[in-house]
């Protein structure tokens, strides 16, 4: 397999669960203001294989480069080239983090597709959008304890994905709103996804369990249908959100003054802490970003954006140089 010119590969932040959703929903996001949310990762060929780490949170990851998750994608990719019989010599790689872990932004499954999508177009785009999304759903399970794909697939794939995992086929592609503000605030906290998923209860009420069906059912229909109003009233969450907003500080606070403020719904993001709020006018959509960066950011991590959802999930570019692409 012959070498190619260095890869950057950008890949966009994400909202799991979408509130209604729970493992099975997801959305990409794209900061009105231009702004890349969403973490980087640079390949380029070398003699042997070594990780940089630069970026805002560079220095919130735990552990030594060795475990850091790109390394870990980097070695999965090569074992999968080897078990295809596909030949590829060592790559030199720049992680580029920008995203904070812990955050409810999709932050590990950013890391592992930006990995995954600039190792597979370096090495000349060997394995399928699927095969891909199998590998990324694999590594993020070793993150948060169980294979779900929520945040992996939007953020590859773009826009909002509804997960199906029949057999080659994991994730489809939703129609969006495009005159949806999307208003996402990261308090600066940070909650583990294993940690939010052992807050969960093992079983839930027939109810709730109908409810869900329905809430998503009735979703996905006014999406095909564009019927606003209809899919912005199944947006509540009957699984996880009545436990997991006991660990986010002033979250009620905020979603009282979102609703009274021209949202259309108000949620959390993945696990949490980042929570946001969806509007069909700007102003009503500045209005809610300036209360969140008041009232819900807890420390200097903190951080808000208006964003639409993001149609084109990860992109890659070439370029001359390693770390100049």
């Amino acid at each position: 397999m012959a070498q190619r010119m260095p890869v950057k590969a950008y890949a966009p932040a994400s909202i799991g669960n979408v509130s209604l959703g729970f493992d099975i929903l997801g959305a990409a996001l794209k900061p009105l203001d231009g702004s890349l949310l969403g973490d980087e990762v640079t390949v380029s060929a070398a003699n042997e294989f070594s990780l940089q780490v630069t970026g805002r949170f560079a220095d919130k990851l735990p552990g030594s480069l060795a475990d850091n998750i790109v390394a870990h994608a980097y070695h999965y990719f090569q074992q999968q080239l080897q078990q295809h019989q596909m030949a590829a010599g060592p790559a030199k790689m720049l992680l580029s983090k920008n995203l904070p872990i812990g955050s409810g932004l999709g932050s590990s499954a950013s890391s592992i597709v930006a990995a995954f999508d600039a190792l597979n177009q370096f090495y000349g785009s060997p394995f399928s959008s699927n095969q891909m999304l199998l590998m990324m759903g694999e590594l993020e399970g070793q993150i948060s304890g169980s294979v779900h794909y929520d945040n992996v697939a939007p953020c590859y794939l773009g826009g909002m994905t509804l997960m199906i995992e029949q057999g080659e086929q994991i994730a489809t592609q939703l129609p969006i709103f495009a005159d949806w503000y999307w208003v996402s605030c990261y308090s600066g906290l940070s909650v583990s996804t294993a940690a939010a998923r052992k807050i969960l209860p093992q079983q839930i009420s027939l109810a709730d369990s109908i409810k869900f069906g329905r809430q998503l059912g009735v979703f996905v229909d006014a999406l095909h249908r564009g019927d606003r109003a209809l899919a912005a009233s199944m947006m509540t969450d009957v699984i996880a959100e009545p436990y997991r907003k006991s660990l986010l500080p002033g979250f009620d606070q905020s979603r009282e003054f979102a609703m009274q403020n021209g949202a259309l719904a108000f949620g959390i993001s993945g696990s949490g802490p980042t929570v946001f709020a969806v509007t069909d006018d700007l102003a009503h959509a500045e209005r809610i970003q300036q209360f969140l960066a008041s009232h819900y950011i807890q420390s200097n991590d903190g951080f808000s954006h208006i964003c639409k959802l993001d149609p084109n999930g990860s992109i890659c570019s070439e370029g001359k140089e390693f770390g100049t692409v």
